[in-house]
């Protein structure tokens, strides 16, 4: 009989409960995977494709080592990123080309045991025996729960396999799936561009760390609509900051998607060899436990169940409990950023012209710590404006205005209308940009336009302001290309197009929405369409997304949520569905990008030499600056800058999809282990705990921004839209946050317009958060007060200089209470 064949008396074995069926026959090999099937009540069993039931397991015996030499740098472009250098050679090592020790592939060898919803195998091997136990729910789940139990019979360096339950053909592939790695519905041969970039799946069997993934899990989705997912089991994943420790760079659990030119399939593995606790001696023992699942809903109903019922997203939600409220951050962030010495502000001369900007201790190429960098106008001139604050209005914004008008390149030809760099050199008087002598068409629409745009909705008769939009507005119409994209930078010396291996995969055609809106000229929206029109057919369908980190080389990031937004808005201005669907749909990758793992406890930990519970430092519920191979999630976490927080509401609002407003709530609440006291300024990176804002102090306008934007859009969505206040234009870089307060919204059939003044009011409870809103007729102030946690809460409310208060009001779990303070 053939290798691997079935013998006609084979034994046959099987297990199903109301949503699965799991079926192996015998062949002279082991038990093959005959049927992995889901049970559905319209066409009977779906069965996935090509099932094979394989494991397979890498032992290097410890006399021979592992090798560590990177071979082959794949061509990766630009050696003057030294950032991503390191990144990119590390996912080149032999562990994650999944070729260091030896493979052993098998199928399950001897039946121990079976049951209507059970089955455990056992197989033996000279260095290694493994029990593997299959166990269904036995309520209507379509999981199966395999364990793999390994008693080491050698020393050595092992790695473990999940079983490989069926292989899905390029040709029959909808979307592959790693969180923060990849999503897409092709396989590439382009190494470069899809291992590092997620433009499709790796030809390579790469196995990617856990540190650069949004959720532990890996997924292939059939054009038949079955989506296969493999989860690693909570607590198999690193601890990123041990009891006292950080730990974010520790590799246990790996993710696989792609297995060859042809085929994917998902695979999780653990320990990966060469990594912490692959180091096993004989009578050691290993316990690997994954969740198999499969349905019919599409890849994002299966994402959001992985989250949900395994990640326990939910239940994340109950350890969140605040320290300082949101609204009271705010506050405080204004008094940092009014005092000159705190917030390092600096106004210098350039061509005449006093420019203000806040001092940035980051990297930027040529500088000698004299970089000043502003960051979000919409929220400088929302500020100012609600609070109506002279200090703001007089010592920040006249200068602000002066180095955005500096900022733009007025003169030459070819760049008229862009800018000249994000940065200003105080040292030098000159602007540069981030990592290169090059020019961004989305720099344009950023710098140019964005926060051009957000100061004409305060400032709306500034002539000045309305000519520059023009000019960054002819700037984009000249450069767009006849099939409506743009190139992602121009060479500033010699003109010609750089990053050529690349595709602007960003929404860069936003910019002549806001020219559109402000300007009146129907040029811009036309040409506007056709920018997202090319956006949505060769990214969004595909998967493709490009980042604007310039000292990342455009890694994949928050512009992604940023893109959801700049769709939405597209959609809101011109009523076409495709549109919607693009902003749904970002929306969606854009959640691969938060973290769900692991789970919080209330472990005590130890930061700084202070006691902290686990909870309190979780990465769970945090967006990736960028993740992926190269991004800065690897060596620093997470970041704090949850400007996706109110587009998630937004979204939650227009699907009614829950998981939305739950991972934003995820990213807002109980943070304050990341404040720093002094300031109320929350840290960028989740690795530097409650530094505050470092090197990066203009971050704490694009704080004020995120959880203004935030806290609106929790109003609107908790109200059903019966309190809502018209947005600006997305902020530069970060993500979709947008400004408030220039015109006039509604409450409940009432035109209101926002009332935050200073030293108004005081709540008692810091889950309490609080809005502002007078009724542009009588004069009324109505208070909206909402609860930011899961448990009900009484809040007592203290009218600042005022005579009387107003007695406690009781507030449900994540609810809203609307009162009416009298004429103030």
């Amino acid at each position: 009989m053939a290798s691997g064949t079935v013998d006609v008396f084979a034994q046959s074995i099987s297990i199903e409960n109301e949503r699965l069926k799991i079926v192996w026959v015998e062949t002279d090999r082991g038990f093959k995977l005959e049927t992995f099937a889901l049970k559905t009540g319209d066409v009977g069993l779906r069965p996935m494709a090509n099932p094979i039931g394989r494991h397979s397991f890498m032992y290097a015996d410890s006399s021979s080592g592992l090798p560590q030499q990177v071979q082959d740098d794949f061509g990766f472009p630009d050696s003057s990123y030294i950032y991503i250098r390191r990144r990119w050679t590390d996912g080149l090592k032999p562990a994650a080309l999944n070729t260091a020790g030896e493979e052993t592939s098998f199928l399950p060898g001897e039946l121990v045991g079976q049951s209507e919803r059970q089955v455990a195998f056992r197989n033996s091997f000279p260095m290694a025996e493994m029990m593997t136990t299959w166990s269904l729910d036995s309520e209507a789940a379509g999981d199966v729960v395999v364990d793999m139990k390994i008693n080491v019979l050698e020393d050595g360096y092992y790695s473990f396999k999940s079983p490989l339950i069926a292989k899905v053909h390029k040709r029959e592939l909808e979307w592959a799936t790693v969180p923060g790695y990849v999503h897409s519905n092709t396989i590439s041969k382009d190494f470069v561009r899809a291992y590092a970039y997620g433009h499709g799946v790796p030809e390579l069997p790469v196995v990617v760390r856990e540190r650069g993934a949004g959720t532990l899990a890996a997924m292939a989705t059939t054009t038949g609509g079955l989506s296969l997912s493999v989860t690693a089991a909570p607590g198999l994943g690193r601890d990123p900051w041990k009891k006292d420790t950080l730990s974010n760079s520790d590799w246990q659990v790996g993710l696989s998607v792609g297995l060859d030119s042809q085929y994917v399939s998902p695979i999780i593995t653990y320990p990966v060899i060469g990594e912490p606790g692959s180091y096993l001696r004989k009578g050691d023992t290993l316990n690997f436990r994954v969740m198999v699942s499969l349905s019919d809903k599409g890849w994002f109903p299966a994402f959001r169940h992985i989250v949900y019922d395994h990640y326990r997203l939910k239940e994340q939600l109950q350890w969140r409990t605040a320290q300082q409220s949101l609204t009271d951050r705010i506050l405080a962030m204004r008094d940092y950023l009014a005092d000159d010495t705190t917030s390092l502000w600096r106004v210098e001369e350039h061509q005449g012209r006093l420019i203000g900007a806040q001092e940035y201790h980051g990297g930027v190429l040529g500088a000698q710590r004299d970089a000043m960098k502003n960051s979000d106008y919409g929220a400088m001139w929302m500020l100012a404006h609600l609070m109506k604050d002279s200090v703001l209005l007089n010592s920040r914004l006249p200068y602000a205005r002066n180095f955005k008008l500096e900022q733009q390149d007025v003169s030459d030809p070819f760049f008229k209308g862009a800018v000249k760099g994000q940065y200003f050199l105080w040292k030098s008087k000159r602007f540069v940009e981030e990592w290169g002598n090059y020019v961004e068409p989305i720099a344009v629409t950023y710098y140019s336009m964005l926060d051009i745009g957000n100061m004409l909705l305060f400032e709306p008769d500034d002539f000045e302001l309305k000519q520059r939009l023009a000019l960054g507005a002819e700037r984009l119409l000249n450069w767009q290309l006849p099939d409506g994209r743009w190139e992602v930078a121009y060479d500033k010396d010699s003109k010609e197009p750089v990053f050529e291996d690349l595709k602007d995969y960003r929404p860069t055609f936003y910019g002549l929405l806001v020219a559109y809106r402000i300007l009146g000229d129907k040029r811009y929206l036309e040409a506007a369409k056709r920018g997202a029109d090319w956006f949505y057919e060769n990214g969004v369908k595909n998967g493709y997304l490009l980042g604007v980190c310039g000292d990342t080389r455009f890694a994949p990031d928050f512009a992604t949520g940023q893109s959801s937004q700049a769709f939405l808005d597209l959609y809101e201005l011109t009523s076409l569905e495709h549109y919607k669907w693009a902003a749904i749909e970002l929306a969606r990758i854009y959640t691969l990008s938060i973290i769900t793992h692991p789970l919080p406890s209330d472990k005590e930990k130890r930061v700084k030499g202070k006691a902290i519970q686990d909870w309190q430092i979780t990465q769970a519920g945090l967006n990736f600056e960028h993740g992926g191979l190269l991004g800065s999630s690897n060596w620093e976490g997470p970041i704090l800058l949850a400007s996706h927080a109110g587009l998630f509401a937004r979204i939650a609002r227009l699907t009614g999809d829950s998981i939305f407003a739950d991972l934003a709530r995820a990213a807002a609440w109980g943070r304050d282990a990341f404040v720093a006291p002094s300031s109320s300024v929350a840290s960028y990176y989740w690795k530097t705990m409650d530094r505050g804002p470092g090197p990066y102090p203009h971050h704490a306008w694009w704080q004020v921004g995120w959880i203004t934007d935030y806290l609106l859009s929790e109003v609107e969505l908790r109200s059903g839209g019966q309190v809502s206040f018209p947005g600006g234009f997305i902020t530069p870089k970060v993500g979709p946050h947008k400004p408030y307060g220039f015109t006039a919204g509604t409450a409940f059939g009432k035109a209101v317009e926002l009332f935050m003044p200073r030293d108004f009011i005081r709540l008692d409870h810091p889950d309490a958060d609080w809005i502002g809103a007078r009724d542009v007729v009588t004069g009324e102030v109505y208070l909206f007060l909402l609860n930011n946690s899961l448990r009900r809460v009484s809040v007592g409310i203290e009218l600042i200089n005022k005579e009387s208060n107003i007695e406690s009001i009781a507030i449900e779990a994540g609810g809203l209470e609307v009162i009416n303070i009298g004429v103030q």
